[in-house]
């Protein structure tokens, strides 16, 4: 579904960077490995271990671009490098060096980069927290300087309350930065509260979209 989202909008001939997660469920079963090791499973290759499953995502959605005839390779945070602090399982990117991807695309390309994931200044490997891949957009956006951000996602948008328990939940076409950030910090999934408040900050219109359907989704943007 995610690479037949990204042929469609490479043939519009957009330069695209793709930015993935874990796929369901993977991050909680690397959680669950450590704390079977330990309780006080070390944060810093606590990192190394949940960074993981966003290398199996970046490397089988490559694989499936490359599948339906297009130029793609993947990145790991470390290769670019996506440079953060050292606050390991909680980081903030710091910068992201983008002269090796803004080349690749291009020239035709379609760059995946594993997202929830850095590289510390003491080549540590650190992760963005729960939900850190909407983070990992949202900054890519900024520091690429696109043109839009969009969040695909297994909902149609932003919805009014949890679809799972509310069979009459309705999507909203367009909520601001500050609603959503409320949202987000009274336990919305859909996007995490830190990946709000970037693009809140630096200005940056989101547009949350389902990999499963073709409507419209939510946009995410200034109050004004």
């Amino acid at each position: 579904k995610v690479a037949n989202i990204i042929k469609k909008r490479h043939e519009e001939g957009n330069e695209l960077i793709v930015i993935v997660s874990a796929m369901f469920g993977v991050t909680n079963d690397l959680k669950k490995k450590s704390d079977s090791i330990s309780k006080n499973f070390d944060s810093k290759e606590l990192d190394v271990l949940l960074s993981s499953g966003e290398q199996i995502s970046s490397s089988l959605l490559s694989g499936a671009i490359i599948d339906l005839g297009i130029k793609a390779r993947s990145w790991m945070g470390w290769q670019l490098p996506i440079l953060t602090d050292s606050n390991h399982t909680h980081s903030q990117i710091i910068n992201i060096k983008t002269k090796e991807i803004l080349n690749y695309i291009s020239d035709g390309g379609v760059a995946v980069i594993a997202g929830f994931q850095g590289v510390s200044i003491d080549k540590r490997i650190t992760t963005l927290g729960r939900g850190g891949s909407d983070l990992s957009a949202v900054v890519a956006a900024k520091f690429f300087e696109t043109d839009s951000c969009e969040i695909y996602t297994d909902v149609e948008g932003i919805l009014t309350t949890d679809p799972s328990l509310h069979e009459k939940a309705k999507k909203i076409d367009k909520i601001s930065y500050e609603e959503m950030l409320e949202m987000a910090s009274l336990g919305a999934k859909v996007m995490q509260p830190n990946a709000v408040q970037a693009s809140m900050i630096d200005n940056i219109p989101i547009h949350v979209r389902s990999t499963f359907s073709e409507k419209s989704g939510t946009k995410i943007i200034p109050e004004s």
